[in-house]
């Protein structure tokens, strides 16, 4: 059975960190619809004056942060000595834990295309060591398909399986159609499974989904996704529903309340870096 649309959220244009303009996708409205994936960010500009104040050092606790750069640069760094750069094509993927502080400062560019995304971590992996994954490009498998390639940035697609989430099965690819393409996805059994149109109009399960929408689909083994008039880049996520209740304030959710205002003791009391981070590459 193929899979149809449910849901479409295009978000609201707001700034966030030392005042990047960023349009907010998924956030505190969308999480049963859109679970275990929390937040979606998108950002695209050419103007560098939109994005080069950055996001000066903050706090995470109990998420995983996946951003991907389409096409621009962020430089990073975190408390704990990781610190790198993500250009075209790259992904950083961190998983917060039980806390990490780190910064992220776009550089300018001609065009800075983007998502972050916040994945939620199970209640009882909240607490988990910090650690850092670089997806560099050379580290994305790439699949031809007609029409276009499906870049599998983190789970598997057919034969080919890229890097694996430690704590969630999520399923990432970023898929590059020319006009009028079409492609029939198979969807993991026990995933709920979501698309933003990064780029273009797309054609999902014959609706049509307007640039910069993210959407939610109904349960069924196929998603039937095809560019429209012009050429699309469309990201796919994936992953099994977690079901659990979300404490969420700010860049920290947790399973309650009461872990949640700990966590926030911790932060002024100097306790909120617990371990040591574990890092798979650091870049220099």
């Amino acid at each position: 059975m193929d899979r149809k649309v449910l849901q479409k959220v295009t978000g609201y244009s707001t700034q966030d960190g030392a005042g990047v303009k960023l349009v907010r996708v998924l956030g505190h409205s969308t999480v049963k619809g859109f679970d275990p994936f929390l937040m979606l960010d998108s950002f695209d500009s050419r103007n560098p004056e939109d994005y080069i104040a950055g996001f000066p050092r903050h706090p995470h606790r109990g998420i995983e942060t996946i951003t991907y750069m389409s096409t621009g640069e962020l430089v990073h760094k975190d408390s704990l000595g990781n610190s790198g750069v993500i250009r075209d094509g790259q992904v950083q993927w961190m998983t917060a834990g039980s806390g990490i502080m780190h910064e992220e400062m776009p550089q300018p560019v001609d065009r800075m295309l983007g998502v972050q995304v916040w994945l939620n971590l199970p209640a009882k992996d909240k607490m988990v060591p910090p650690a850092y994954h670089s997806i560099e490009a050379d580290r994305i498998i790439d699949v031809p398909v007609e029409g276009g390639k499906v870049r599998v940035i983190s789970g598997r697609y057919g034969e080919h399986e890229a890097f694996r989430g430690q704590y969630i099965d999520a399923h990432f690819y970023s898929i590059q159609l020319e006009a009028g393409a079409e492609l029939k996805l198979e969807v993991p059994e026990g995933h709920s499974a979501y698309l933003f149109t990064l780029l273009g109009d797309a054609l999902v399960s014959g609706e049509l989904i307007e640039e910069k929408t993210a959407v939610s689909t109904s349960d069924g083994v196929t998603l039937t996704v095809a560019a429209s008039k012009e050429p699309i880049e469309l990201l796919y996520l994936s992953a099994p529903r977690l079901d659990e209740e979300v404490a969420w304030g700010g860049p920290i959710v947790m399973a309650n309340q009461t872990d949640l205002k700990q966590a926030f003791v911790d932060l002024r009391t100097g306790n909120f870096i617990q371990d040591e981070i574990v890092a798979d590459e650091k870049m220099n």
